[in-house]
């Protein structure tokens, strides 16, 4: 069964049966449940919607069945054709539309898609709205409009360049800085829309842009998750061009990883860790980012005297615990930027421009602003149990094992050692503990996550 509904929006593999992939019915379904949604939480008669997708191969189809059914619920659409998730969300309260949804299954494989859904602020709706939507969708609880009533439809090709102005505009991009350094900038952009939104980015900021996989089809060439293992071919052409470093951005170009001058990954975690040090430097203020998330970004907030929150895991989470604490900076570690000076989504493109702002001004090569920060390495593991074991029983026995060290339990149970930390995280779909560790070597990394293991086993 490859069909996720979840508070955030509805993913699944395209083809297939009704309600196990996604198929058409499905997504008009899911996209009728969104729209009645809306229409019972606004009081106004004419709803517009904005919509956008990554050059997925089912695009185009899922966009017409999305377009159609809204229209056929009195819901007038803006269509931003291809588009990227941050477009889509800086695009929503520009044009003064009352929600979006984003066709995207991010970094899944290209049988994937999804329909992300957004309010009128372009923000991810939240948990309590998702279940709501969720509910309509089951009850298929829709009443669609009379035939005088459908629907306007209309095409805007100016996103990209909106949602660019607005990062240029932005006080702490320094345009001029960048462009005196005159960067050769390697982009893969795995064959989506990334390859048309970054590149005038680029080219504006006065880099010299080499190409890779930036012809927006939807064949991924490599696994869209931008990890070190997919990334060889950037790694080879940055050193073969010589240039100053690589970017590269998943399908919906809103996980931003950086390549250095020698062809070696900069750390997806990273990203979020220098656009900080940045921002932080020049303004006093708080940092956030999730539970799962490096250490390092604590460590830079606390160099430049500035507070540091950790959120439960999730975008949703993150932005909720942003604007609780009034941060100026914010993300997660999977290279996702939050910038709320422009808006309180993760957005590749304003990370982009902040990275590069921030070399130019340190007038440090890629690597060379790498060795500024901590090296923490990270260890991912899961632990499988039996069904009739009761996991929050298990998280609890950990959690009383080291009362005397920090602990979160936030989400799931994170304990904070004076050289590293784990989080212990359940899955809600299956009987399994993940851990994630982070230390000073991979070898400690992946040494604590065995040693926790061995710890959780003992205590079955």
């Amino acid at each position: 069964m490859s069909l996720i509904k979840s508070i955030s929006g509805i993913r699944g593999t395209i083809g297939g049966k009704v309600n196990d992939n996604l198929t058409p019915v499905d997504v008009v379904k899911f996209a009728a449940a969104f729209g009645t949604w809306l229409q019972r939480n606004h009081n106004k008669e004419n709803l517009t919607l904005v919509i956008g997708r990554d050059a997925r191969i089912s695009g185009e189809m899922v966009n017409a069945l999305v377009t159609a059914t809204l229209q056929g619920l009195g819901i007038n659409v803006i269509d931003l054709g291809l588009s990227t998730t941050p477009t889509v969300e800086v695009m929503v309260p520009e044009l003064n539309a009352d929600g979006g949804i984003i066709l995207t299954a991010s970094h899944n494989p290209k049988q994937w898609n999804a329909l992300k859904l957004l309010n009128e602020k372009g923000e991810f709706i939240n948990g309590e709205n998702g279940a709501e939507v969720l509910k309509i969708a089951d009850d298929e609880d829709f009443e669609f409009a009379e035939v005088d009533d459908l629907g306007k439809y209309e095409t805007r090709t100016d996103g990209f360049d909106i949602h660019i102005s607005k990062i240029l505009a932005l006080p702490m991009v320094d345009a001029e800085a960048v462009k005196s350094r005159k960067f050769k900038v390697v982009l893969d952009a795995v064959n989506s829309t990334g390859g048309i939104s970054i590149p005038p980015l680029l080219e504006q900021l006065g880099c010299e842009v080499v190409k890779l996989y930036c012809e927006p089809n939807g064949h991924f060439p490599h696994n869209p998750e931008p990890l070190k293992e997919h990334l060889s071919d950037i790694s080879q052409l940055v050193k073969k061009e010589k240039a100053d470093l690589g970017i590269v951005v998943d399908p919906d170009v809103d996980r931003l990883a950086i390549i250095d001058e020698n062809g070696e990954m900069f750390g997806e975690e990273y990203t979020l860790v220098a656009v900080a040090d940045y921002l932080l430097k020049h303004k006093k203020g708080a940092a956030v980012s999730n539970l799962s998330s490096s250490r390092a970004l604590r460590d830079v907030a606390e160099k430049h005297n500035s507070e540091y929150f950790a959120s439960a895991v999730g975008e949703v989470n993150v932005v909720t615990l942003m604007k609780e604490k009034n941060a100026i900076i914010g993300g997660e570690g999977n290279g996702g930027i939050i910038y709320p000076e422009l808006h309180y989504g993760r957005d590749s493109l304003v990370g982009t421009a902040l990275f590069l702002t921030h070399l130019a001004h340190e007038n440090k090569t890629v690597s060379q602003l790498r060795t500024t920060y901590p090296a923490y390495f990270m260890g991912k593991k899961k632990i499988e149990l039996t069904p009739e074991i009761n996991v929050d029983e298990l998280l609890t026995k950990m959690e009383n094992l080291y009362q005397n060290e920090e602990i979160s339990t936030v989400d799931g149970v994170k304990i904070d050692f004076s050289e590293s930390w784990v989080h212990f995280r359940k899955s809600n779909t299956e009987p399994i503990i993940r851990i994630y560790t982070e230390a000073k070597s991979q070898e400690e990394a992946d040494q604590l996550g065995d040693d926790m293991i061995a710890k959780i086993k003992s205590l079955i």
